[in-house]
């Protein structure tokens, strides 16, 4: 196949991991809900997974659920023999850094076993394929720019950047990573990989950077910055990242890797400050004072990484992706998502989630 050949027939049926997940999610409503595509969501329902994420498609015809833990080969290969998926994208992951700090346990469990037990699953159901349903067969596994280690004030990650993780979270995703390209190259597994920076949306668990400052500014509450703010990240709309999934997923070179990226490096602090200026546009507070004045300034987490850029030149250049979104309008649209959407992140902060800082020194966001 030639680079971003699209004569290649797209997938079906996809078996998407983690798919009520921020990006698993995207992923599903993108496929379903524009593309046509019928999705088996297989998903554990851990603290972050939120099924309320797929209202928009899941009483469509094409959609699937399944409740399984991908630790569980059993489960998994049944899972398979029953929806007969010709590709699978695999999501599922712990993925919060400060988690990883408090507890690392978790995130060896999901990402590095987890993703072996689905491999060695895929790789049975891929045997017992008829030969021409074994040449369509996709797995793409999706990772992080993480794995690549801290930028300084220059350069971008390529798809050849040297791994050099710096907490649990993202050594066990490079882990991962180094799983999935062994049993392309041990045992002929079709297998794409994509690592991507920093996405935000609608729909984002809110101990996360960039919900947890619109709920708190929201809410009249201090808004803490690690540090100093400087910490500098490149920041990808989740809708951008679901579409270039796709083109991977269905035109991609087997065995390779792309770099997905939204080109628009912003440092922390202001990113918090434009929060505040959206905030400060849309509900005002009542007392006329802007929502910057809640900033805080808090002890940094132990190993923040300064920075990350992606260089996803070969992702545009084979593919011909691009961003549809700079984060100036994605940002707007984050935001007024949360105003008009408090009924679904209230109901998160009254039970698996209060707004409370993890990963400090003390116990030992991106």
């Amino acid at each position: 196949m030639t680079p971003g050949d699209s004569g290649m027939m797209p997938p079906s049926k996809v078996l998407v991991t983690g798919g009520a997940g921020f990006i698993g999610s995207a992923v599903i409503r993108l496929l379903v809900g524009e593309i046509g595509c019928a999705v088996v969501n297989v998903d554990k329902l851990t603290y972050a997974a939120n099924p309320s994420s797929l209202a928009p498609i899941d009483h469509s015809p094409l959609y699937a659920f399944e409740q399984v833990d991908i630790c569980d080969r059993t489960a998994i290969a049944a899972v398979l023999q029953k929806h007969q998926p010709d590709a699978i994208m695999h999501l599922a992951a712990e993925s919060h850094v400060d988690r990883s700090i408090d507890g690392p346990g978790d995130f060896i469990q999901s990402n590095i076993v987890g993703t072996y037990t689905l491999l060695e699953a895929v790789r049975g159901y891929w045997m017992e394929m008829p030969e021409e349903s074994r040449s369509r067969l996709r797995f793409h596994h999706i990772s992080t720019d993480e794995v690549f280690g801290s930028l300084g004030t220059e350069g971008a990650f390529t798809e050849e950047t040297r791994y050099d993780p710096r907490s649990p979270y993202s050594a066990s995703k490079a882990s991962s990573d180094h799983l999935v390209r062994a049993w392309h190259e041990t045992y002929g597994l079709p297998v794409v990989l994509s690592n991507c920076s920093n996405n935000y949306g609608p729909y984002h668990f809110p101990e996360k950077l960039i919900p947890l400052m619109i709920i708190k500014g929201i809410r009249g509450e201090p808004l803490p910055v690690y540090g100093k703010g400087e910490n500098i990240r490149d920041w990808l709309y989740v809708d951008d990242h679901a579409r270039a999934l796709w083109a991977i997923l269905s035109k991609g070179r087997t065995g390779e890797s792309y770099n997905v990226g939204g080109d628009d490096e912003v440092p922390n602090i202001e990113v918090v400050a434009r929060v505040c200026a959206l905030l400060d546009a849309l509900t005002p507070r009542a007392d006329g004072v802007s929502h910057d004045q809640q900033i805080t300034f808090v002890q940094d987490r132990p190993g923040h990484d300064f920075r990350y850029a992606i260089d996803a030149t070969k992702l545009t250049r084979e593919l011909g992706w691009s961003p549809r979104e700079t984060f100036e309008t994605g940002l707007r649209k984050t935001v007024t998502w949360y105003l008009e959407n408090n009924d679904w992140w209230e109901r998160i902060l009254d039970g698996r989630y209060a707004g409370q800082r993890l990963g400090s020194t003390e116990t030992s966001s991106d």
